[in-house]
């Protein structure tokens, strides 16, 4: 009986400290994300389908340079090194559906709205951000998250179906009953 006590305990301070570290290191902090933000020529049915296919090739030619990168500041500096670049995959495909406009590519901070992606917000304020204007960039837009790569993995909207989380508190309890 003693010894099942003290199992109750460890696990009520290990869950107690799990919680508050969870909590502690949680913090929504706009400088831990860099987003992606492309803006159509306008609002015409043309130029916003031309933003999803800018958007599905940018999004291919950046999926294995991100994969490079394991911190925000690689993943900036990997979208800061390869501006030039992500503005010739999009006029490749503005000229391929023939439009006569180009793309501006740069690094900037940016205001977004609150978004959810899965089990994860991040609220309204200013964050890093790839910004692409197609033409004057004064169309609806799309957005979504470079670093972490929420945007990138899969489709989108299923971004956290392909992470597998783990407890190390449950495998501990787990490894101590087995």
């Amino acid at each position: 009986m003693k010894k099942f006590v003290i199992i109750i305990v460890c696990f009520v301070v290990l869950f107690a400290g799990g919680v508050s570290f969870y909590f502690l290191n949680n913090e929504k902090d706009n400088t831990s994300y860099l987003r992606v933000h492309v803006r159509a020529n306008s609002n015409s049915e043309e130029d916003q389908q031309v933003k999803y296919s800018v958007k599905e090739a940018v999004v291919d030619y950046l999926t294995p340079l991100i994969a490079e990168g394991s911190t925000f500041e690689q993943a900036y500096n990997i979208l800061e090194a390869n501006l030039k670049n992500i503005e010739a995959v999009a006029d490749g495909v503005l000229k391929e559906y023939g439009f006569e406009y180009k793309s501006t590519a740069k690094l900037n901070q940016e205001y977004f709205p609150t978004r959810s992606y899965d089990e994860l917000t991040l609220e309204n304020g200013y964050y890093d951000a790839l910004i692409l204007n197609l033409g004057s960039g004064t169309g609806n837009n799309w957005w979504c998250v470079v670093y972490p790569p929420l945007c990138f993995i899969g489709k989108e909207g299923s971004a956290g179906k392909n992470i597998k989380y783990r407890s190390k508190i449950l495998e501990i309890i787990q490894g101590f009953f087995a």
